[in-house]
C-alpha cells in the first residue's frame, strides 16, 4: 500500500511556523487551502460534461467576426468580474443565449474559479432543482431532497443552469422568486444562464440565417424575480452566436 504523501512544508500538521517583528508564529499551511478547494470542487455537482471547463479552454472562433466579437467580450466580461469577486454591487452574473452558445462553459468556469478561492459553489441545473424540491414535499423523499432548497439558498455561489426551461405554474414562479430575493437581500452570489431574453421578447435570425422567436425572462419568471436578477447580475449576451457546443465538441 502507498504511503500518503506529507507535505514538506507543514509536516501533515496544517500550519506553518512564520516569523514576523522577531516574534514566532503559525498560519494554515497552503496544503489546507488546496485539499480545502478540492472538496469543495468535489461537492459542486458540476456536471462530468463541464468538469474541465476553464476560461483558458474557451475557444474564440476567428472563421467568424461576430461570434469573435461576443465570445471574445464575454470572456473579457468573465475575467473581470472574478477579478473583482467577491463584488458588492452587482455580484451575480445573467449569461444570456441561444442553446449551445458556450455560455454553461463560460459559467461553470467561473463557479470553478471561485471555489479554487476557497467558497462554497454548487452547480443545479434549473428543472433538477425544481424537481428536487417538489419532491422534498412528499414525506416519503430522502432528506437530501429537502436539503436542496436550503443549499440553494444558503451555499457561497449559486449556479443555477437553464433558467426558465419549465413550464411556468404559480408554485414555480413562487419558488424562483424565493431563492433570488434571498440571495438578492443577502448580497449571495448567483451565477445564471438561460436561453431566453432577460429585457423582452425577441425575434432574429442566427448566423445560419434560422428566425427565431423567444419569450422573454419575465414572461417565464415572473417580473419581480427578473427585476431583482438584472439589478444583482452583470449581463453577458451571447444571442446570435453559432453553436459553440456542436463546433467544438470532440
Amino acid at each position: 500500500m502507498a504511503a500518503t504523501a506529507v507535505c514538506p512544508i507543514c509536516g501533515g500538521t496544517g500550519w506553518k511556523i512564520i516569523e514576523r517583528a522577531g516574534l514566532s508564529g503559525a498560519e494554515p499551511c497552503q496544503c489546507v487551502g488546496t485539499a480545502r478547494a478540492e472538496a469543495l470542487q468535489e461537492g459542486s455537482c458540476i456536471p462530468p460534461n463541464f468538469v474541465r471547463a476553464t476560461l483558458e479552454n474557451f475557444v474564440i472562433p476567428h472563421d467568424n467576426p461576430i461570434a469573435a466579437a461576443r465570445l471574445g467580450r464575454a470572456k473579457i466580461l468573465m475575467h473581470g468580474f472574478l477579478r473583482e469577486f467577491p463584488a458588492a454591487d452587482h455580484p451575480g452574473l445573467l449569461l444570456a443565449g441561444d442553446t449551445g452558445s458556450g455560455k454553461t462553459h463560460l459559467a461553470v468556469a467561473a463557479l470553478k474559479a471561485i471555489i479554487n478561492k476557497g467558497h462554497q459553489g454548487i452547480f443545479f441545473d434549473y428543472q433538477n432543482l425544481l424537481d428536487r424540491i417538489r419532491s422534498s414535499y412528499d414525506k416519503t423523499s430522502g432528506s437530501g431532497d429537502r436539503e436542496a432548497y436550503n443549499s440553494a439558498m444558503e451555499c457561497d455561489v449559486l449556479l443555477l443552469d437553464d433558467l426558465g426551461s419549465h413550464r411556468v405554474t404559480e408554485w414555480v414562479e413562487d419558488i424562483v422568486t424565493s431563492i433570488i430575493t434571498y440571495r438578492y437581500n443577502h448580497k449571495k452570489t448567483l451565477i445564471v444562464t438561460t436561453n431566453l431574453d432577460p429585457k423582452g421578447a425577441v425575434g432574429y435570425k442566427t448566423e445560419g440565417g434560422t428566425q427565431v422567436s423567444k419569450k422573454s425572462l419575465p414572461e417565464v419568471i415572473g417580473a419581480r424575480a427578473s427585476s431583482r436578477l438584472l439589478e444583482m447580475c452583470r449581463e453577458v449576451n451571447l444571442f446570435g452566436v453559432e453553436d459553440y457546443r456542436a463546433k467544438y465538441a470532440k
